[in-house]
C-alpha cells in the first residue's frame, strides 16, 4: 500500500493528514512533528493562551486518540535532516523513512535580530511556538517594562495583552507607520489611536541600532531617546522554512514553489501552508494565515489522491486587540483608494480597498456584517461602487 509522509506538524500538516483519511487513503500515513507536542493552533499563543484564558490542552487541534484511531503515525520531537527524492527517503537522526508520496508543511520561522545587534541577549523573545510563549509568559507581570520591536499584527497583539496585564509597553516600528506592509494608513491610524488610548507608547520611524545589557535591556535608536526594558519581543516577520526543500533540489524562491494543485518541482512531493509560494491571479504569493494553511492543505490532500483540482485562495485573516476584532477579507495589493464605511455602532467601522472600480479587500473593525458582505462580494468577484460603500444608508446586501 502507498505510504504518504508529511513533514511538519502544524495546522497545515494536521489538516492534510486528517483530509487524506477522510478522502479514503487507506495506506500508511506518517506525520513528522519537529516539536515534542501534539499539533496545535498558533493564533491563541499571542492572545488567549498568553493571557492564561486557554489551557494548553485546548490548543491541540486533535486529541491524541484521533491520530491513533485514524492510524496516523506521529513522530514527535524529531528533526528531518535530509530528503532524498531520488530514492524517496527521509533522513532523521538514526532513522530512514521511505515514502511513495511526500508533503512538506514546514511552516515558517520568525526573523530574529543578528547577534551583532544584541539579538542573542537573555530576555529577547519571539512569538511563534508554544515553547516561545511558555518561555516568555513569566515576564508578563504588572509593572514590567516591555519593548516590542515590530509594528505588525503579532507585535500589536502582544502589546495589547501586555497593556491589559499592567505592563509598561513601548512598541518600536522601523517604518514610518505601524502595519505599513499590510494595511492602509487609515487602518494604521485606527490601531495607533487604540493602543495609545491603552497607554502603549508607539514609536514609528524608529530605527533600532542595537540592544545592550545592563540594568535590564537598553535599546539604542538612530534617532530618538534610548528605551530601557526588562524584556523584549521581536516581531519583524517570518521566513519560510524551505531549507530542506532547497537542499533536496526542489525549486524555491522565497518559499517552496508549487503549482495550482500544490505540487512542487518533484512529481512525488507536494507542499502547503506558510512555506509555499503559490499562484494567485497571475502572480506568486505567500499567504501566512490559518485559512490558507487549512484550505491549501486539504486541496493538496485531494490532489495527492488524484483529484487534480486547482486550489484558488480565498484569503481572510483576523486579529484580536483589546475589545476590537479585526477581520480582513481579500488582499489589498495594488489598491489606490480606501473608503471608510461606518458600522452599526460608534465602535465599528470598515475600510474598503479599491483599485479603480474593483474591490480588493476589506478591513472590518468590530463590524462582522461589513466583513461578511465584503468577503462574499470579493469571492464572487463583484464590486460595489465606491459611492455606494461611502453611503452608510445604502444596504450593500442588495448587491449579493
Amino acid at each position: 500500500m502507498s505510504h504518504i509522509a508529511i513533514i511538519g506538524g502544524g495546522q497545515a500538516g494536521a489538516a492534510l493528514a486528517a483530509k487524506l483519511r477522510q478522502l479514503g487513503h487507506d495506506g500508511k500515513l506518517t506525520l513528522i512533528c519537529g516539536e515534542d507536542v501534539l499539533p496545535y493552533q498558533r493564533p491563541p499563543l499571542s492572545k488567549k493562551y498568553l493571557m492564561k484564558e486557554m489551557a494548553r490542552e485546548q490548543l491541540y487541534l486533535r486529541p491524541e486518540r484521533f491520530y491513533r484511531d485514524h492510524e496516523i503515525t506521529l513522530i514527535h520531537g524529531r528533526q528531518v535532516s535530509a530528503i532524498q527524492p531520488g530514492s524517496r527517503q527521509i533522513k532523521l537522526a538514526g532513522n530512514t523513512i521511505s515514502y511513495d508520496k511526500l508533503a512538506l508543511t514546514t511552516g515558517a520561522s520568525p526573523r530574529l535580530l543578528p547577534a551583532a545587534m544584541g539579538g542573542d541577549l537573555p530576555g529577547i523573545h519571539a512569538v511563534r511556538t508554544l515553547a516561545d510563549t511558555d518561555r516568555m509568559a513569566p515576564e508578563f507581570r504588572p509593572g514590567q517594562r516591555l519593548l516590542i520591536v515590530g509594528g505588525g499584527y503579532i507585535g500589536l497583539e502582544a502589546a495589547a495583552v501586555a497593556a491589559r496585564l499592567g505592563l509598561h509597553v513601548t512598541l518600536a516600528e522601523m517604518a514610518p507607520r505601524i502595519l505599513q506592509r499590510v494595511a492602509a494608513p487609515e487602518t494604521s491610524d485606527f490601531f495607533r489611536d487604540l493602543h495609545r488610548a491603552h497607554g502603549v507608547e508607539i514609536r514609528e520611524d524608529a530605527r533600532l541600532q542595537r540592544l545592550r545589557p545592563g540594568n535590564g535591556i537598553t535599546a539604542e535608536f538612530a534617532d530618538g531617546p534610548e528605551c530601557v526594558a526588562d524584556f523584549v519581543i521581536i516581531g519583524i516577520g517570518v521566513l519560510p522554512n524551505d531549507d530542506l526543500a532547497a537542499a533536496a533540489g526542489l525549486a524555491c524562491d522565497g518559499g517552496i514553489l508549487v503549482d495550482a494543485q500544490g505540487r512542487t518541482s518533484d512529481a512525488h512531493i507536494w507542499a502547503a501552508g506558510d512555506c509555499t509560494r503559490l499562484p494567485y491571479r497571475g502572480a506568486r504569493i505567500r499567504l501566512e494565515s490559518v485559512q490558507n494553511a487549512i484550505d491549501q492543505a486539504e486541496a493538496v490532500a485531494a490532489n495527492m489522491l488524484g483529484h487534480a483540482q486547482d486550489y484558488i485562495p480565498k484569503p481572510w485573516f483576523w486579529s484580536d486587540q483589546y475589545d476590537v476584532k479585526l477581520q480582513i477579507a481579500g488582499l489589498n495589493t495594488g489598491y489606490d483608494r480606501v473608503i471608510i464605511r461606518p458600522g452599526k455602532s460608534p465602535e465599528s467601522r470598515s475600510h474598503w480597498y479599491f483599485r479603480g472600480e474593483t474591490l480588493l479587500a476589506v478591513d472590518a473593525m468590530n463590524d462582522p456584517r461589513g466583513y461578511m458582505i465584503g468577503k462574499r462580494l470579493i469571492e464572487a468577484e463583484r464590486s460595489p461602487l465606491p459611492d455606494q460603500v461611502a453611503n452608510p444608508d445604502f444596504d450593500l446586501r442588495e448587491l449579493l
